[in-house]
């Protein structure tokens, strides 16, 4: 970078032989020239260029700060005060211009994820050689170039950065809330049915029946209306569960004055292989397990999960009830029994997404779920009416029931630029 010879170098040559004029009647050391205007020999300037070490291209809007030393008239200590302050151009190029040329400077050019650049810097006049006649010379040192200036990316710096968040259980957003299952410990085994027993506005009775502001609501896996019944999807399985009171025009019209719950079941689309596998026991001895695989290479992603899980319970009735009869007397009714339910119950869901771009998702998707459930149960009753002896009745009863799911499906999504846009096509077929 050599500037050319243009009119402001005459000018200053100019003022450079006036000063000399001076400086040779005086015989004494430099004056401060304190005038002329308000300059003191303020034609100075001072360029160069902001490289990258690394790709050797130019930085754009690196700060370049000039401090220049003073002594102070108060502490007659020297200190350092900011003569100047920009930023480089597109070209990575600097100019400080209308500089003191008798004065020492620090230079400081930083760039963030880059070590700072430091340096003192002068223009080194020579007053004695321009005497002698060589003024070029001391013009060319007026108008200093510092050459390319590199600077080299701060990789410990950018090592440290560390951003972590934590979810809370439930959060809420403008039209729903958000029951974050993964948070909750005490969802490790059982079904979705016993996750929404712990979900704030859903209320579950003794016999499993699901409501919401007093009705049933509409059941949605992943944003999409499902055949499957809550006790037929794991509890481990879901990631979160959105309770929507107030559905907009997006969801079916349908549904009712219930709302809907949407079950958003885990997805990993972490690049590479990875996954997890879980065990547990619950309080009745019974074990349950499960596991899931992820890979995701490029545009692919491949997942696969799985469970199988094991079931006991145990339920003591007992009732009494007394009918007052005729003449003065009763009859007494007493029952006990002691149902025992076991079961088990299994699932497996795989699924490929197909990432086409950063806008567009085609996923395909199969699950397949399937279980059984007995129940015994033996009914104790007496009989006891006055003036009559007693009798004892055994009544007992087995029951079972089994179930199977088969359900695939074929999803497309497009987002657009707008935030909160998108437009979706989907294609379910579920056999139970």
């Amino acid at each position: 970078m050599q500037p050319l010879i243009n009119m402001k170098k005459i000018s200053r040559l100019c003022l450079f032989i006036f000063l000399l004029l001076i400086a040779s009647q005086s015989n004494a050391q430099m004056p401060s020239f304190r005038g002329m205007g308000g300059q003191n020999m303020n034609m100075g300037h001072f360029y160069g260029k902001i490289l990258d070490k690394n790709s050797n291209k130019p930085i754009e809007g690196a700060t370049v700060q000039l401090f220049q030393t003073k002594i102070d008239s108060v502490q007659k200590k020297k200190r350092d005060i900011v003569a100047a302050t920009l930023l480089s151009d597109k070209k990575g190029e600097f100019s400080l211009e209308n500089l003191s040329i008798m004065s020492p400077y620090h230079i400081r050019i930083s760039y963030i994820g880059f070590r700072p650049y430091e340096s003192k810097i002068s223009f080194d006049m020579n007053f004695t050689g321009a005497k002698g006649g060589d003024l070029s010379g001391m013009l060319n040192k007026v108008e200093k170039d510092l050459g390319n200036i590199v600077l080299e990316a701060d990789t410990l710096q950018m090592q440290n950065v560390i951003v972590s968040g934590n979810k809370s259980l439930l959060t809420l957003s403008a039209d729903r809330k958000v029951y974050n299952v993964e948070k909750d410990i005490s969802a490790t085994n059982g079904t979705a049915l016993d996750v929404m027993r712990n979900v704030p506005t859903v209320n579950v009775d003794v016999d499993g029946n699901v409501s919401l502001r007093n009705a049933s609501p509409q059941i949605f896996v992943d944003g999409r209306p499902t055949t499957l019944t809550l006790d037929q999807i794991p509890a481990n399985q879901i990631a979160s569960v959105e309770i929507i009171s107030n559905p907009s025009a997006k969801f079916d019209a349908s549904g009712g004055a219930a709302g809907i719950l949407n079950i958003v079941l885990k997805k990993n689309r972490k690049t590479g292989y990875n996954g997890n596998y879980r065990a547990s026991i619950d309080s009745r001895g019974r074990p349950g397990t499960g596991g899931d695989i992820n890979l995701r290479q490029n545009k692919i992603n491949l997942s696969l999960s799985g469970m199988l899980g094991f079931r006991k319970t145990i339920v003591t009735n007992k009732s009494e009830r007394t009918d007052f009869l005729a003449d003065n007397k009763q009859a007494n009714l007493d029952q006990q029994n002691n149902p025992i339910g076991r079961g088990q119950f299994g699932y497996l869901r795989t699924g490929i997404d197909f990432l086409i771009d950063n806008r567009n998702t085609l996923t395909i998707n199969g699950n397949l779920g399937g279980g059984f459930f007995k129940n015994r149960d033996t009914l104790d009753l007496q009989f006891d009416t006055t003036g009559r002896p007693s009798h004892f009745a055994v009544r007992s009863g087995y029951t079972q029931a089994f179930y199977r799911n088969y359900g695939t499906g074929i999803s497309f999504k497009h987002n657009f630029a707008k935030a909160g846009m998108e437009w979706t096509a989907d294609g379910n077929l579920n056999y139970s």
